[in-house]
């Protein structure tokens, strides 16, 4: 095999933080596309915390095999008060037998995470000087549901 190869064949990652975003009741648009807005929430990591700004959420599409389609942009403020542009895409998909569950908010957040997949792809932008490197990293994330909101665990990939 080609050292060059062998060099580039493994992918590591290392926390950037774990973020809880509290959502408002879905505004069901029509067509599976659903939005559910952002309210507020926090991040915290080993080099960055702050606040999730109201405002943002996630324009989910439904499709029939059970999976949802992310489309989330969100703000966050870091704890020095700099603001950071979150996107990300994802996909979400629930099996049959958890379903009914996931879709109550009584139950959702007591489903094992092992049950299902979810997993996004989270891109920053900002201008401000002590975070520009979040503009050059790429990133990866895990999600699952938390009373009253969202969570993820996100990674930069190094």
């Amino acid at each position: 095999m080609d050292a060059r190869v062998e060099d580039v064949a493994g992918i590591e990652t290392r926390q950037l933080f774990d973020v809880v975003v509290d959502l408002a009741p879905p505004l069901h648009i029509g067509n599976g596309r659903v939005l559910f807005g952002a309210t507020g929430g926090s991040f915290e990591g080993p080099k960055l915390r702050g606040v999730v700004v109201p405002g943002g959420g996630d324009w989910a599409v439904f499709r029939q095999d059970g999976s949802m389609m992310l489309d989330v942009r969100l703000t966050l403020r870091t704890d020095d008060d700099a603001l950071v542009q979150m996107t990300y895409g994802g996909r979400w998909t629930i099996p049959e037998q958890v379903r009914d569950r996931i879709g109550d908010p009584a139950t959702r957040h007591l489903v094992d995470p092992g049950r299902y997949y979810f997993r996004t792809t989270p891109v920053f932008e900002t201008g401000a000087r002590d975070y520009l490197w979040l503009n050059d990293i790429v990133c990866v994330g895990s999600g699952y549901p938390v009373e009253g909101g969202i969570a993820y665990r996100v990674f930069e990939v190094v």
